[in-house]
């Protein structure tokens, strides 16, 4: 019986998608530790000519992240699925078209107005998939959910606990104070008022009062949500942060309310943490610094969140019998890829900090953080690809999924604004 057990855990070890986000992640943040890639791989603004966003150094970088990520994806793919099909080529399409969406980003229009990556990633794949359709040798890179759980892996080494007490206990107080409040009582109107379906509820308030898209992928891997729910609420996201990373700096200077005020209110309501440090820039560096710690400590309440909403997803929503369910239900679950997440904060903040120092840290952050963009980008084309206008058509009928996010975005933006002036203007 032990050796069929052992057998059985090892089995899920190394073919479960969840793990493998957690040993890729690993992996690519120690590639990152290692050296192997020195130049950061990530375009550069640009006017007229996209060209000078991207130098040949940038270039080479890319295509060695390129092989490197083939070479993981590979393995992994391999193992889960018994076959890799045309996974290798097509995936170097997807790394040609996750640059060009990055590059669009950069453009200086563009970045003004915080259209961000994502969004164009999302674009591109969108119209690939609702105009000619999706090839059938580009499916076999469509691995969405891998690539985005290994970002958000990597994303743990960004959470370092010594940032998140820079701004002592106010700080906790704004971001986890508001947070399960707006999330609660934006869930509760969903479905008890609107009555939309109780995931896309979810999946809606977690993107809202967190932070946006990674936070509604956590909550769909805990729920088993259907793709076009996830599509609908990320598109519905990413538009108000738009919106708001243009609003909320000039609303702010409109109102004369102070810098740090203001930027702790844009950390707490603008969903992606990009936008965040952009909309904080606007009002200078001190305010950029509040926002992005303030959005840090959000980041931290990810795996929270996820662990509850699993829990009462087996236990609650999806028990159809009155039985209680194993703690092994609830254990299977739980999105594996968190626990990644949790051990890359843990020992970045209490291992390589201390050892290596912030600004060595930083350094190797901002590799990482470029291998993240790179997954997020593909991850996004792969949803675009997967999305066709009309499931996301019947999905908003009524207008319903958009009346709870104005409701639960203007009731985050208020409550947001009181904590933020309570707890760092008076």
């Amino acid at each position: 019986m032990i050796s069929i057990s052992i057998k059985s855990v090892f089995s899920t070890l190394i073919k479960s998608e969840d793990w493998w986000a957690v040993w890729a992640g690993l992996i690519l943040f120690f590639v990152g530790f290692s050296g192997i890639i020195t130049n950061v791989p990530k375009p550069t603004s640009w006017t007229i000519n996209p060209l000078i966003s991207f130098s040949i150094d940038s270039f080479i970088s890319y295509l060695i992240l390129t092989f490197i990520l083939i070479v993981i994806l590979s393995i992994a793919l391999r193992i889960i699925q018994g076959k890799l099909s045309t996974f290798i080529p097509t995936f170097f399409i997807f790394s040609m078209l996750g640059l060009f969406a990055q590059v669009i980003s950069k453009q200086s229009f563009m970045g003004t107005y915080g259209l961000e990556y994502v969004l164009w990633a999302l674009v591109i794949g969108l119209i690939i998939s609702n105009t000619v359709g999706v090839p059938n040798f580009l499916k076999p890179a469509i691995k969405t959910e891998l690539f985005i759980k290994i970002g958000l892996v990597l994303l743990g080494a960004e959470i370092l606990f010594s940032k998140i007490l820079n701004l002592g206990i106010q700080g906790l107080i704004l971001a986890w104070g508001v947070t399960p409040l707006v999330l609660v009582i934006m869930y509760k109107y969903g479905t008890s008022v609107l009555k939309l379906d109780k995931t896309l509820s979810v999946l809606m308030a977690a993107a809202t009062s967190v932070c946006g898209v990674s936070a509604a992928i956590a909550v769909a891997a805990a729920t088993k949500a259907k793709k076009e729910l996830l599509t609908l609420t990320i598109s519905i996201s990413l538009l108000s942060t738009v919106i708001l990373l243009v609003g909320l700096p000039a609303l702010i200077r409109i109102l004369g309310i102070d810098f740090v005020v203001g930027g702790a209110w844009i950390g707490g309501t603008v969903d992606s943490t990009g936008a965040v440090v952009a909309a904080g820039e606007l009002l200078g560096e001190q305010a950029m610094e509040v926002a992005t710690v303030i959005k840090l400590i959000q980041n931290v309440m990810i795996a929270l969140i996820a662990f509850v909403i699993a829990f009462l997803w087996v236990t609650k929503i999806d028990n159809t019998s009155n039985e209680k369910p194993s703690l092994v239900q609830i254990w299977y679950r739980f999105p594996k890829f968190i626990l990644g997440f949790i051990f890359l904060s843990i020992i970045s903040s209490f291992v390589f900090l201390p050892i290596i120092g912030e600004s060595s840290l930083t350094e190797i952050l901002k590799i990482t953080g470029s291998i993240r963009t790179y997954l997020f980008a593909v991850a996004f084309l792969s949803i675009g690809l997967e999305t066709n206008f009309t499931s996301i058509k019947s999905q908003i009928s009524g207008g319903k999924p958009v009346q709870l996010y104005i409701v639960g975005q203007s009731l985050n933006i208020i409550m947001t604004l009181l904590f933020a002036w309570i707890l760092f203007g008076i």
